[in-house]
C-alpha cells in the first residue's frame, strides 16, 4: 500500500488542480452573470429574445436569403451570417492559394520574383488591414468607370455598378453583356463585396506566405539536392517532394491565419457590405437589446474559430510524420 500522503501523491495533485482551476472559474461566471442580473432588474432590461420575431424594418442590400424590412430580426441576422460565411470561405480559398504561390516565389531562382514577393508581404503585413479595406473600396473601386466604358476582361466585366462575371445560365456559358443601357451576367457582385474580398486575399495571403516559406524552409536542403541529383526539375522538386515534408510545418500556422481571416472578416463595415456584424449594429440600434445582440455575435464568431479549428487539427493529424 503507498504510504505517501494525498496531498504529496502525484497521481492525485494535478486532478485537484484542475478541480481547484474549475471551480474557481465557475465561481468567477457567477459572481459575473449575478451582477449582469441584477444590473439588467435595475435598468429594467432583464434578457428577452423576443424581438428576434419581429418585424426588421430595414432592408439588406446584399443577401443570399429573400429578405424584406417585414421579415425579423432573426432571419436578417440569419442573413447576415450567410454573408460572412460567403466571404470568409472564398476568402480562405483566395489567400491559401496566394499565400502558397508567394511562398514559393520566394524560393525562385530569379531575383525579381524573389523581390516582388518580399516586398508585397513586407509592404502588405505592415499596413493596417482596415486602411487596406479603405484604400481598395473607396481608391480601386468606386474609381472605376460605369456603364459602356467599364473594364472589360475576357469572362468579367469590372464597373463601378459591381463585378459582372461569366457563367452557366439556362443551361449554356454566357458572357457578361451590355444590354439596355445596363450589364447583364449569370453573376455579379457588388464592389463592397469585391473590396471586401480583395482586402482579406491579399492582407491574409502575406501572412500565409510567410507561413508557407518558413515550412519550405525547414525541410533539410540536402532534399532538394537528392532530388536534383535525381534528375527532377526545381518545381517539380517543390511540388512532390519539398511541399508535402513541409505541410506539417505549415498547417499549425495556417490555423491562426484562418481564424485571423475569420475575425477580420467583421471590418466588413468599412466598405458597407452587409455582414453579421453590420446587421448586428443595425438590429442593436433599433431594439436596444445590446446584451442580446453581443451574445449573438459572441456566439457566431466563436462558432466559426471552433470550427475552423477543428477542421485544422484534423487536417494537421493527417499530415504529421508516424513514426513506426
Amino acid at each position: 500500500m503507498n504510504g505517501t500522503p494525498w496531498w504529496r501523491d502525484r497521481r492525485v495533485l494535478p486532478w485537484l488542480l484542475q478541480a481547484g482551476v474549475g471551480l474557481a472559474v465557475l465561481v468567477l461566471v457567477a459572481l459575473l452573470m449575478t451582477n449582469l442580473v441584477r444590473n439588467l432588474s435595475a435598468a429594467g432590461l432583464l434578457l428577452s429574445w423576443r424581438w428576434l420575431g419581429q418585424p426588421a424594418g430595414f432592408d439588406l442590400s446584399e443577401t443570399l436569403l429573400p429578405f424584406n424590412a417585414s421579415m425579423s430580426y432573426g432571419w436578417a441576422l440569419l442573413a447576415g451570417l450567410l454573408n460572412t460565411l460567403r466571404v470568409i470561405v472564398i476568402a480562405l480559398l483566395g489567400s491559401s492559394l496566394l499565400g502558397l504561390l508567394v511562398g514559393m516565389a520566394a524560393f525562385s531562382r530569379n531575383g525579381l520574383l524573389r523581390g516582388l514577393a518580399r516586398g508585397y508581404v513586407e509592404l502588405v503585413r505592415n499596413v493596417p488591414l482596415l486602411l487596406q479595406l479603405l484604400f481598395w473600396y473607396f481608391v480601386v473601386f468606386l474609381a472605376l468607370p460605369d456603364g459602356s466604358a467599364a473594364l472589360r476582361l475576357p469572362a468579367l466585366v469590372l464597373a463601378k455598378s459591381g463585378f459582372y462575371l461569366a457563367g452557366f445560365a439556362a443551361g449554356s456559358w454566357q458572357l457578361p453583356h451590355w444590354v439596355n443601357g445596363s450589364w447583364q451576367a449569370p453573376l455579379h457582385l457588388s464592389v463592397e463585396f469585391g473590396a471586401l474580398l480583395t482586402g482579406l486575399i491579399t492582407y491574409i495571403g502575406a501572412f500565409i506566405a510567410e507561413v508557407v516559406r518558413g515550412g519550405i524552409a525547414s525541410v533539410p536542403r540536402g532534399q532538394w539536392e537528392a532530388a536534383g541529383s535525381l534528375g527532377l526539375h526545381r518545381a517539380a522538386t517543390l511540388r512532390h517532394i519539398v511541399l508535402p515534408q513541409a505541410l506539417r510545418v505549415i498547417v499549425p500556422g495556417l490555423t491562426n491565419q484562418y481564424i485571423s481571416l475569420a475575425k477580420a472578416s467583421s471590418l466588413a463595415l468599412a466598405c458597407g457590405f452587409t455582414d453579421l456584424y453590420s446587421v448586428a449594429e443595425t438590429t442593436l440600434n433599433q431594439t436596444g437589446r445590446a446584451v442580446e445582440v453581443v451574445l449573438v455575435l459572441l456566439a457566431a464568431y466563436l462558432a466559426i474559430d471552433l470550427l475552423i479549428s477543428a477542421a485544422m487539427n484534423g487536417l494537421n493529424r493527417l499530415v504529421q510524420v508516424r513514426e513506426r
